[in-house]
């Protein structure tokens, strides 16, 4: 507030801590996604990103990007279970288009068609769903190579079937030039929760900053209009 032969407010200051409070919060939503899918097979970490003028932007300063960094990776001997041991995704058709995903469990309905855990159809390099011609007796003899190539053990004529490939991608849904695909792991999430819960404490300290800057401005704003209406 200032005087100058009048009364003039400057709301700038209360703004700017109410947008830095609103910044913080969206912040700490996007740490909290991340300390929530530490659990989760496939999941990638979000990186909170935030642009210029953010005084002005609050909120609308920030945005998110993906860490395709490769999570921790499990053994669990379902031969079944895939990873991708470098960056790259998996690819299942769902209702509304493709979906890239970096889970790797997967299954075999009564068709032969090789499906996600949300029963999405896995697509092959052809760009076309895996379906096994010949369901094997046991998930033993299937048997996928690095380069996601499918083939299957005939236990009656001890010869391999290839059965196609299983497609892998890039975040532009571009084939990888070099797969390093790996049968029988999972890939648990790229989460450091150390890291996430410092994180957390530094923005949770910036909003109480901003909270206490502005019950000291709207204070201060009180006083000033008491002392006015009592002159």
């Amino acid at each position: 507030m200032k005087l100058y032969g009048g009364i003039h407010l400057d709301e700038g200051g209360m703004y700017k801590s109410v947008r830095s409070m609103h910044l913080q919060q969206s912040t700490m939503g996007i740490i909290n996604r991340n300390i929530v899918g530490f659990g989760k097979v496939g999941y990638q970490k979000e990186v909170p990103v935030v642009t210029s003028f953010t005084q002005y932007l609050g909120s609308h300063a920030l945005s998110s990007r993906k860490n395709d960094e490769v999570g921790r990776i499990k053994l669990t001997k379902n031969p079944l279970d895939l990873v991708l041991a470098s960056k790259g995704y998996f690819q299942a058709q769902t209702p509304y288009g493709v979906k890239l995903t970096r889970d790797g469990r997967f299954k075999i309905d009564l068709e032969g068609n090789l499906l996600t855990l949300e029963n999405f159809k896995v697509l092959s390099s052809e760009g076309e769903p895996v379906k096994l011609d010949k369901i094997p007796r046991q998930l033993e003899n299937i048997k996928i190579d690095t380069n996601g190539q499918i083939k299957l053990f005939d236990p009656d004529s001890l010869k391999f079937h290839d059965m196609g490939t299983i497609a892998a991608v890039d975040s532009e849904k571009k084939p990888l030039k070099e797969i390093n695909m790996k049968q029988g792991y999972v890939e648990e999430s790229n989460v450091s929760l150390h890291e996430e819960a410092y994180s957390l404490i530094t923005v949770r300290r910036n909003f109480q900053a901003n909270r206490q800057l502005f019950i000291i401005q709207n204070d201060s704003l009180a006083k000033t209009i008491q002392e006015l209406g009592r002159a």
